[in-house]
């Protein structure tokens, strides 16, 4: 639970930063800007590289996957729908197109399961349904969301021949990784994966940087880094080192993350509204959308609920409460959206929506342990 309170307060000092410090650096915000942004994909890559080594998946059963996958993209699918409608025709002044609402709202895609994984073994329970399943579920949807964003990015850069491109990346990507899945026997210790995810940025922002150069920015090929370093982490022969030091820096990693997320929120207090054209609704009113993002976000990830008919209810109620927790993969797609100089109302909610959740995860978490254990008999 502390892990998850220390995300939250990292994300709003951020939030609460990035409406000071531009007035603070003036001029120079521009250079502190970029340095930030490139450390922010630097940790956003040493995540992702850390989900895809939690991709475990037996090859010679991948048709009994299917309905899990299909499951997965629709409880994945369902909250993401939800919130684009409602932040296309309900949200007020929200003058972001359909298209760029589609990406703002992808954040509520994906779960992150970690913290639930960790309480649901201490409290006995990694052996049942419950536990494995939820472990299937959250990383096909965190795959599903990455994967989706190739044609999100398609519809926010329009149709060019570099997606050509991108999409032969793409596939190239996902073929290696599934045909070298965990067969790479790569160093895995903090250093090596923060290395690895270095180097990744650097590579995708050198193919950026060079094609805008030759081709302005119009043409520029911009790979985003979430899947290269998911596919990374698939092919690593995974080695679980869990000593104190490899905690603690993936911790200090996922708080930096969360900081500089909230830290990237463009400038939405004190502004000229007569000259940015941005209406600010009162806090009230926004506190009141907050609510809505987080109860349709999470209404929609009780997908689940309606599969799984073998087994009992509340095991499958549990399920979809588990696809409740959020983490460093929602924010990972607000990023994203931010790189697409995207702002307004719709950024805000999302933000504000996702630390809400944060702070709810506590409870989703006790209320999966208390019904998980009330179904499977095991005593606190």
């Amino acid at each position: 639970m502390k892990k998850v309170l220390l995300f939250s307060l990292f994300l709003l000092c951020g939030l609460f930063l990035s409406q000071l410090l531009p007035s603070v650096f003036e001029s120079s915000y521009s250079n502190f800007e970029l340095v930030f942004k490139n450390l922010m994909f630097v940790c956003l890559a040493f995540i992702m590289i850390n989900v895809g080594r939690e991709f475990e998946l037996d090859k010679s059963r991948w048709k009994s996957y299917a309905q899990d996958y299909f499951i997965a993209m629709a409880t994945a699918a369902v909250p993401w729908l939800l919130i684009a409608f409602y932040y296309i025709y309900i949200l007020p002044a929200n003058d972001l197109s359909w298209d760029k609402n589609l990406l703002v709202s992808r954040f509520a895609a994906p779960t992150s399961a970690g913290i639930l994984f960790t309480m649901l073994a201490a409290a006995g329970l990694k052996k049942e349904w419950i536990y494995q399943k939820t472990q299937v579920l959250a990383i096909f949807d965190d795959l599903d969301t990455i994967l989706l964003m190739i044609p999100l990015q398609i519809l926010m850069i329009g149709f060019k021949w570099q997606l050509f491109i991108i999409v032969l990346v793409v596939c190239l990507l996902l073929i290696f990784g599934w045909k070298k899945l965990s067969r790479l026997e790569l160093p895995q210790s903090w250093k090596a994966i923060l290395l690895y995810a270095v180097c990744l940025v650097a590579m995708c922002e050198s193919i950026y940087i060079l094609t805008k150069s030759l081709m302005g920015r119009e043409g520029a090929i911009h790979i985003e880094v979430l899947l290269p370093a998911f596919v990374l982490g698939m092919v690593m022969k995974t080695v679980h080192k869990t000593g104190k030091t490899e905690e603690n820096v993936a911790s200090f990693i996922s708080y930096l993350f969360m900081f500089l997320v909230g830290l990237s929120t463009p400038l939405f207090i004190g502004i000229d509204t007569a000259t940015s054209g941005f209406q600010m609704p009162g806090w009230g009113t926004i506190a009141f959308h907050v609510f809505m993002v987080t109860l349709l976000s999470n209404l929609g990830k009780m997908f689940p609920l309606f599969f799984y008919r073998d087994r009992n209810i509340l095991e499958r109620l549990a399920l979809s409460i588990g696809m409740f927790t959020r983490g460093e993969v929602g924010a990972g797609i607000i990023v994203i959206a931010l790189s697409y100089q995207l702002g307004g109302i719709a950024v805000i909610v999302s933000i504000l929506s996702l630390v809400l959740n944060l702070i709810l995860t506590g409870f989703f978490v006790v209320a999966v342990k208390k019904i998980s254990q009330h179904v499977y008999g095991v005593k606190e």
